[in-house]
C-alpha cells in the first residue's frame, strides 16, 4: 500500500512539473514589466506581453514566461516604428534603421519601377531584419518611356540618381501613346503588389500636366491604394506648397481615392494640415508625413537650386542653405556650377525652415513621421555591418529621425502617446484602409496584432546623428522585435537574423489599366467653339 502511495505521488509530482515545463514554455518570448502604450486604444500601463508564433498572444498583469525573456522595467514596450518615406532599402542602412527603432520601411514616395517590382520583393526575402515595401513608381515609369533608361540594377533609388542624369523624365510632355505607356508601367507594379504609386510630381514641374497626376490617382485609387506625393509646390514653382498639396488632395477627394501629403513640413504646412483634418472628418483616406529637421535634402542638379530660382527669385544663398554632403562644406554658385560638370546628383543639404517649427509639426495630431532618408552615396562596398564610422557623410534623418521626435517631444512636454502614434499607428491605420492586411495587424499594441515591438527608455532615447557625422545611430532603444524575432537586444543589432516580411499586396493575374483615348490626352490642350448663347462662338480652353 505504501508502495502504490508513493508512486501515486511521485506521478503527481512528476505531472506538476511537466505542467510548470508547458507553461513555462506557453510563450515564445516574454516581456515583462513594461511600459504597454497602444495608441489605438490609448492603453498605457504597466504588464506583461506573451509572443508566440510572431504574434501578440497576450497583455496582462500576471505573472507569464516564455523560452526567451526582456525585462522591460522602466521601458517603454511600443509598436514597431513604422517609416514609410525611407528611400534606402538596402543592407547597409539595416542597422541604423534598427537602432533608431524602425521595424518597417517603405518606399512610398520614389518607389521601384513598375515591371521590375517583383523582382524588388524578391531581392529582399529572407535577407532582411525588418519589413519592407514599396510603391510603383511615376518617375521611373517616366524616364523609361521618355529617356529609354531600362538598365535598372537595383530597381529603385540608386538607379534613379542615374536616371535622373537626362531630363525628359521632368521636361517633357508625354504625346498620347507616351501617356499611355507611363500608366501602363505604372499598373504593371501595382499588378505585382506595388503599394500604391509613388509620385516626385516636385521635381518634374514642366513635364507633368494636371491631367496626367490626375490619371495617376485615378488609376491608384482603382485598386484602392494610395498615391505619395511629392506635390508639384517645389521652391521656385510657379505654384506654392499649398496649392501643389490642393491639386492631389482635391483629385483625391474627387477619385475617392487615397493619398499621402509626403514631407509637408515646408511654408505653409498648418493650411496643409487644415484641409487633411476636414477631409478625413469627411471620410476621405488622406494623411500626412514630416521629418523633424529645418533642413532637406535631395541631388545637387534639384530644378529648384538653380540660382535663377533659389537665388534671384527665392533670396537664397549657397554660402549658407547648401551643404555638400560628403565634405560638410557650403557651395558657392560657381562651386556648385563646376560640381554640376562632374556629378550632377551629388547629395545636398539643404536648409530651408526655421528650427522653432520643427516642435510645432511634432504636435499636429494624425500626422507621421517618415524620415525622407536617402541612400548613402558612395554606396559600392557598403555592407551590414559595415562600420558607422566608415560610412559615408548623409543627411541625418536616415539614421535618427524617431529618436529625434521622441527626444523634442521628452524636452518640450509633447505628451508621449502622441509621438508613439506619429512613429507607428498613424501610418498603419490609413494604409490599413486601403485594403493592405500587413499593415491592419501592426502599429498597435494589442493581442492578436503582429509582434513588431520597438522597446525604449522614454527618458533616454536620443538621435545622435548629425549635418556634420549623419551616421552616429540613436541611443535609449535597447531592443527590436520584428515578426516575434529579436533582431535587436541590449542595442546591438543581430547578425544573420532576417524575420522582415514583404508589406505588399497579393499579385493579380490582369492589369487594370485599359488605355485612354487620345482625345482624353489632348483635352487640356484642345480648343473648342462654345456657344455663348449670343450667336458667335467663343473659344473655350477645355
Amino acid at each position: 500500500m505504501l508502495k502504490n502511495t508513493l508512486l501515486a505521488m511521485a506521478a503527481l509530482l512528476l505531472g506538476a512539473v511537466v505542467v510548470s515545463a508547458a507553461v513555462a514554455e506557453d510563450y515564445d518570448l516574454v516581456i515583462n514589466s513594461g511600459r504597454v502604450m497602444d495608441p489605438e486604444t490609448n492603453f498605457d500601463g504597466v504588464a506583461n506581453v506573451g509572443v508566440k508564433d510572431g504574434r501578440i498572444a497576450i497583455i496582462t498583469d500576471k505573472d507569464i514566461a516564455g523560452k526567451d525573456t526582456i525585462d522591460a522595467t522602466g521601458l517603454v514596450v511600443a509598436p514597431g516604428f513604422i517609416d514609410q518615406h525611407q528611400h534606402c532599402v538596402d543592407p547597409y542602412i539595416y542597422r541604423l534603421m534598427v537602432r533608431d527603432g524602425r521595424t518597417t520601411i517603405m518606399d512610398l514616395e520614389m518607389g521601384a519601377y513598375g515591371p521590375k517590382v517583383g523582382e524588388w520583393y524578391k531581392l529582399r526575402e529572407g535577407k532582411t531584419p525588418i519589413n519592407f515595401g514599396v510603391s510603383s513608381s511615376h518617375e521611373f515609369a517616366r524616364a523609361a518611356v521618355l529617356d529609354g533608361f531600362k538598365d535598372w540594377k537595383f530597381f529603385n533609388t540608386p538607379d534613379g540618381v542615374s536616371s535622373r542624369v537626362k531630363q525628359g523624365w521632368s521636361k517633357t510632355r508625354p504625346n498620347p501613346e507616351q501617356g499611355d505607356a507611363i500608366l501602363g508601367e505604372l499598373d504593371e507594379g501595382l499588378r505585382l503588389g506595388a503599394i500604391g504609386v509613388g509620385s516626385t510630381l516636385g521635381y518634374m514641374r514642366e513635364g507633368v500636366s494636371p491631367r496626367e497626376i490626375f490619371e495617376i490617382q485615378k488609376l491608384s485609387g482603382s485598386y484602392g491604394r494610395q498615391t505619395g506625393l511629392h506635390v508639384r509646390g517645389t521652391p521656385g514653382t510657379d505654384v506654392d506648397e499649398v496649392n501643389g498639396h490642393q491639386e492631389a488632395l482635391a483629385n483625391a477627394a474627387a477619385l475617392n481615392a487615397p493619398a499621402i501629403a509626403m514631407h509637408f513640413n515646408n511654408p505653409g504646412y498648418n493650411q496643409v494640415h487644415e484641409t487633411l483634418v476636414r477631409m478625413r472628418e469627411q471620410g476621405h483616406n488622406v494623411w500626412g508625413g514630416l521629418y523633424p529637421y529645418a533642413a532637406g535634402s535631395t541631388t545637387l542638379n534639384a530644378v529648384f537650386l538653380e540660382p535663377e530660382i533659389w537665388v534671384e527669385r527665392l533670396g537664397y544663398k549657397y554660402e549658407d542653405t547648401l551643404l555638400d554632403v560628403q565634405t560638410n562644406t557650403f557651395y558657392t554658385q560657381e562651386s556648385r556650377e563646376e560640381m554640376l560638370k562632374t556629378d550632377p546628383v551629388r547629395p545636398v543639404v539643404v536648409y530651408k525652415m526655421p528650427e522653432s517649427d520643427v516642435v510645432e509639426w511634432l504636435k499636429l495630431p494624425g500626422v507621421a513621421i517618415a524620415s525622407d532618408g536617402m541612400p548613402i552615396f558612395p554606396w559600392d562596398g557598403l555592407e551590414w555591418d559595415t562600420p558607422y564610422e566608415d560610412l559615408p557623410n548623409a543627411h541625418p534623418r536616415s539614421a535618427g529621425a524617431y529618436a529625434k521626435a521622441f527626444r523634442l517631444g521628452r524636452e518640450n512636454n509633447i505628451p508621449l502617446m502622441q509621438i508613439v502614434a506619429m512613429s507607428s499607428y498613424n501610418t498603419a491605420n490609413p494604409l490599413g484602409k486601403t485594403g493592405l492586411k500587413a499593415m491592419q495587424e501592426r502599429g498597435r499594441m494589442q493581442e492578436g496584432m503582429v509582434a513588431d515591438i520597438t522597446i525604449f527608455d522614454p527618458q533616454t532615447i536620443t538621435d545622435n546623428a548629425t549635418y556634420a557625422k549623419g551616421t552616429i545611430p540613436s541611443s535609449g532603444i535597447p531592443h527590436v522585435i520584428v515578426n516575434g524575432v529579436i533582431v535587436m537586444r541590449d542595442s546591438e543589432p543581430l547578425k544573420g537574423v532576417n524575420p522582415g516580411q514583404a508589406i505588399r499586396f497579393p499579385v493579380e493575374k490582369k492589369g487594370r489599366f485599359e488605355g485612354l483615348s487620345v482625345e482624353k490626352w489632348k483635352e487640356k490642350y484642345t480648343v473648342a467653339p462654345v456657344d455663348l448663347g449670343g450667336g458667335l462662338p467663343d473659344t473655350h480652353v477645355h
